[in-house]
């Protein structure tokens, strides 16, 4: 029943719509005068009627759906079987525990702190390494030319050879970095770029690598 409402509902609406857009389509269908008015009048009250009465039989449909189910409640009983109601009370024997042995600590004396080691090198020596570090920092040298350039610092020969030998330079790093240098500025052969790297105080070993860096 409650479908049959609903789809008089429907029908109830659209004709409601089509009535106030143009009454006279239902002129075949109601006497006398057509306005919108009127239409809205018939087509409203149906609209309405149709509603609530589809809501109340949509009600008493669900109430007698519901009176018609009956929930099924399960009762379970748990069963606990207890074979002895009045245990006998178990009793335990207990052992004295032994007394522990008196052991004897032995205290071990602390070691003594190694002494850290005081640094000998001179301030000049220092100022030499970070002097030839400085040097290496943007251009090529030779152990030996980076020497003679820490001596034209005025640095002593002792302390420019310490700067030399602690700069952490690869002397033939360098010879390949001062063998690519020379060859960007000019074209060389093998043996010119050898005899001018050995005049940069590089040695014969060294200066071979830097023309074998630059594929020479």
């Amino acid at each position: 029943m409650d479908n049959l409402f609903l789809i008089l509902f429907f029908v109830s609406f659209v004709a409601l719509i089509v009535g106030l857009v143009k009454p006279t389509a239902f002129s075949r269908f109601i006497k006398g005068e057509i306005t919108r008015k009127k239409i809205a009048t018939i087509f409203g009250i149906a609209t309405v009627a149709s509603f609530v009465l589809f809501g109340i039989t949509t009600d008493s449909s669900k109430n007698n759906n519901e009176a018609s189910t009956q929930p099924v409640v399960e009762n379970t009983q748990a069963v606990t079987e207890n074979k002895n109601d009045n245990p006998a009370p178990v009793v335990e024997k207990t052992t004295p525990a032994p007394t522990p042995a008196k052991t004897e600590t032995k205290t071990t004396p602390a070691p003594t702190p190694t002494p850290t080691p005081v640094s000998s090198e001179t301030t000049s020596q220092k100022n030499a390494v970070r002097k030839a570090k400085s040097y290496l920092g943007y251009s090529a040298f030779s152990h030996d030319g980076l020497v003679a350039q820490l001596e034209y610092e005025q640095f002593s020969h002792a302390d420019a050879v310490y700067g030399a030998d602690n700069s952490g330079a690869n002397w033939n790093e360098q010879a390949a970095k001062k063998a690519k240098s020379y060859m960007d500025m000019s074209a060389y052969s093998r043996g010119s770029l050898i005899e001018q790297l050995k005049y940069e105080k590089f040695t014969q070993a060294q200066a071979e690598y830097g023309a074998n860096a630059v594929d020479l």
